[in-house]
């Protein structure tokens, strides 16, 4: 519910909240659990919403782990124990709005020192333009696991949606317009949806490690194709597959090459779990890593290696930013002070990215400069339709 000003209003889910009002611009925790049934719930603590889904305060999350542990301040059934265990895997923090704006003009202030920032992002940045995350409270991998703990069939209710249909976000945008006004100097992504090439970032300045969804390359030859929609495999009929020994999938699209005497397969770029990064996308990749003094981490978990490991391997001591809603094992970076001060030298924000870059942009453009850019941005839309197209059904 939005009250009059706009702000929307939620429902702190703990049925002893003694709290105020909970609105979206307070510190709050949101999480999603194994579903119970309507006669479980009956004496829980927690109102869990559709029988899943809960959000809190922040203090309130912390009575109710703590209930979870010593059943003080309240007693909790085991069931209900359970799901509060299954939920703090995957619980999602948010900032308070006046502590991520104190943290936006932070960040913007240690941006105008950097010698050479960089961008470092995950499948959190791209939430917002329709395509989930992998280990979020509603991800991918989440479901999957929870599925297993019940004893159920897994499913989404999330519609379904293409490549060909992503756009870049607000976060996708303002990196763009960081790198085209000098504060960022390459961007690493572990992103495969293609929308940092969509956005306008030039590709000498971009490192996809986990491949392009629009690119193929040709097996032979190692001509590489940028195309209007994402590469699938098609044609079945004439083309043989080709299982890959480290991922035992078939990266083959169905297509040769066109380059003149070479009559090579074409296959996609992606990098599946088991197959190995592409060695000069990494190699690129370390090479500016090695002289950042800066790194701003937007929507990964940084768990997935070789990729998390990049953002430390700038000069001591290492200045990281951090936005995405979970606790990373990076997070300590963070917080690290220098010895002659007591701030921390880099930034962890909680919450969800664009909430971020919108304030760090009022932080590194002036208004008139940032109100005139943002007018820009519905208007590229149509120039973004000309870069794609539906797939073929062939």
């Amino acid at each position: 519910m939005a009250t009059q000003s706009g702000t929307r209003t939620l429902a702190c889910s703990l049925k002893k909240c003694i709290q105020d009002p909970l609105d979206e611009h307070m510190a709050r925790v949101e999480v999603v659990t194994f579903q119970a049934n309507r006669e479980e719930r009956t004496n829980m603590e927690v109102a869990w919403v559709d029988g899943r889904a809960a959000v809190f305060h922040d203090i309130c999350w912390k009575a109710v782990v703590d209930s979870c542990k010593m059943d003080n301040p309240f007693s909790m059934c085991p069931l209900e124990k359970d799901m509060v265990a299954e939920a703090r895997k995957t619980a999602e923090y948010f900032d308070s709005a006046d502590r991520l704006r104190r943290e936006a003009r932070r960040v913007g202030a240690m941006l105008k020192t950097a010698q050479y920032a960089m961008a470092f992002t995950g499948a959190g940045i791209s939430t917002s333009a329709g395509i989930g995350d992998f280990r979020g409270k509603n991800g991918k991998w989440t479901e999957m696991d929870r599925a297993k703990i019940r004893g159920v069939g897994c499913h989404s209710d999330s519609p379904a949606i293409t490549y060909e249909a992503l756009r870049p976000t607000y976060t996708h945008e303002a990196i763009c317009k960081l790198v085209q006004l000098g504060y960022l100097k390459h961007v690493i992504s572990q992103n495969t949806d293609g929308l940092h090439r969509l956005s306008g970032i030039p590709v000498e300045q971009l490192s996809e490690l986990h491949g392009n969804a629009f690119i193929e390359k040709c097996e032979k030859c190692m001509t590489r194709y940028e195309r209007k929609s994402a590469v699938r495999r098609t044609r079945r009929e004439t083309v043989a597959p080709k299982i890959c020994i480290h991922c035992h999938l078939d990266h083959r699209t169905g297509r040769k090459c066109e380059r003149k005497g070479c009559d090579g397969y074409l296959m996609n770029i992606i990098i599946n779990f088991g197959d190995s990064l592409e060695l000069h996308v990494l190699r690129s990749a370390e090479e500016h890593a090695r002289a950042c003094d800066l790194m701003l981490c937007l929507g990964s978990s940084m768990r997935v290696t070789p990729a998390c490991h990049l953002v430390e391997m700038g000069p001591e001591p290492t200045r990281l930013v951090l936005c995405n809603r979970q606790p990373t094992p990076m997070d300590k970076l963070c917080y690290q002070v220098t010895d002659t001060g007591r701030a921390p030298i880099g930034s962890r924000v909680f919450g969800d990215c664009d909430l971020l870059m919108k304030e760090l942009m009022k932080c590194l453009l002036a208004d008139e400069e940032r109100h005139e850019w943002e007018a820009e941005l519905p208007g590229r839309l149509k120039e973004y339709a000309q870069q794609r197209e539906a797939p073929t059904t062939e």
